[in-house]
């Protein structure tokens, strides 16, 4: 919980009573590498904080996986579209890494936001910051080349070279490993 509460501080200033609210309504649950926080199909009435582990986002179309994204540590996760649309998601969290995550139910944070002007203003900078990175994947998948995808997960997102095998991250930069790695390779001499 520690992780959680120090995230947010640092985007609003917690009080006391914001602490408590957090720490009564956020549930610790632990997940098994290969296990699922959400599959496809189903409604994601939740947001999570992952305090430790991995998650790959991922699609499945014509048969194949689609990495749309992956979330390390002290980061939160949701399917926004789902969330807000009660509607059933299209995506799969899979944990990479045994995951410990602090979930909040949809009812529950809906309730935080509307009683507390300090838990909904992080509320907002939270969703911000995934739309940001969403829009960021989308053009960069959009727009540049092969290497300048590569280059720009180098440079923003270093530690995704640690923690992920391979095959997902070239996945979710849209090339093939062998790709990846001939391209690693040239940057790196």
């Amino acid at each position: 919980m520690e992780n959680l509460l120090n995230y947010c501080s640092k985007y609003i200033q917690l009080t006391e009573p914001d602490q408590a609210l957090i720490t009564s309504n956020f549930k610790q649950v632990k997940i098994k590498r290969k296990d699922y926080l959400l599959q496809e199909g189903r409604v994601c009435d939740f947001v999570a904080f992952l305090s430790s582990g991995v998650i790959r986002h991922f699609h499945i179309k014509d048969g194949n996986e689609i990495t749309c994204d992956i979330t390390l540590k002290n980061n939160f996760i949701t399917d926004f579209k789902s969330l807000t649309q009660n509607i059933p998601s299209n995506y799969n969290f899979q944990i990479l890494k045994d995951a410990e995550l602090f979930i909040i139910n949809k009812n529950d944070l809906f309730r935080l936001y509307t009683e507390n002007k300090n838990i909904e203003s992080f509320g907002r900078i939270m969703a911000e910051q995934v739309a940001q990175r969403t829009i960021d994947i989308a053009m960069s998948l959009a727009s540049d080349k092969p290497e300048e995808r590569v280059e720009k997960l180098v440079n923003h997102r270093p530690e995704l070279f640690q923690e992920v095998p391979q095959r997902y991250l070239a996945n979710l930069l849209g090339i093939t490993p062998e790709s990846l790695s001939r391209i690693r390779a040239r940057q790196k001499s």
